[in-house]
C-alpha cells in the first residue's frame, strides 16, 4: 500500500508541476498576444491614415484639374471660333490665348511633378 501510495503521490506532483507550467505557457502567450495585438492594431492604424491621405490627394488632384479645365476651356475655345472665323496668328487675342492654353497645363503639370517628387 505505500507503495502505491508512493507512486499516486509522484504522479500527483508530476501532473501538478505540468499543469503549473503549462499555466506558466498560457501567460506568456496571453502576454504575446497581447502586445501582438496592439502592435497589429497600431499598423492598421497607420495604413488607414496612408488610405485618407492618398483618396485626399488624388481628390485635390481631380479638383485642380477641372477648375483648370473650367478656366481653360472657354478660352480655347474662343481661340479656335478665333481661327474658324478666319483670324490669323499674329492678332493680339490670337496669341494671348494660346500662350493661356499652352502656359497654363504646364504650370499645372509642373506643379503636380514638384508635389510628386516632394513626397518620395
Amino acid at each position: 500500500m505505500t507503495v502505491r501510495a508512493g507512486r499516486g503521490a509522484a504522479d500527483g506532483n508530476d501532473g501538478l508541476s505540468s499543469l503549473a507550467a503549462s499555466l506558466g505557457d498560457s501567460d506568456r502567450d496571453r502576454v504575446v498576444a497581447r502586445s501582438t495585438r496592439r502592435v497589429v492594431m497600431a499598423s492598421l492604424g497607420v495604413m488607414q491614415d496612408q488610405k485618407a491621405m492618398r483618396k485626399r490627394s488624388r481628390s485635390l488632384a481631380l479638383a485642380a484639374f477641372v477648375v483648370v479645365l473650367l478656366v481653360i476651356g472657354p478660352l480655347a475655345w474662343l481661340v479656335v471660333d478665333h481661327f474658324n472665323s478666319g483670324g490669323t496668328w499674329g492678332d493680339l487675342n490670337t496669341e494671348f490665348g494660346l500662350w493661356v492654353c499652352i502656359l497654363c497645363p504646364a504650370l499645372l503639370a509642373a506643379a503636380l511633378v514638384a508635389g510628386w517628387l516632394r513626397r518620395r
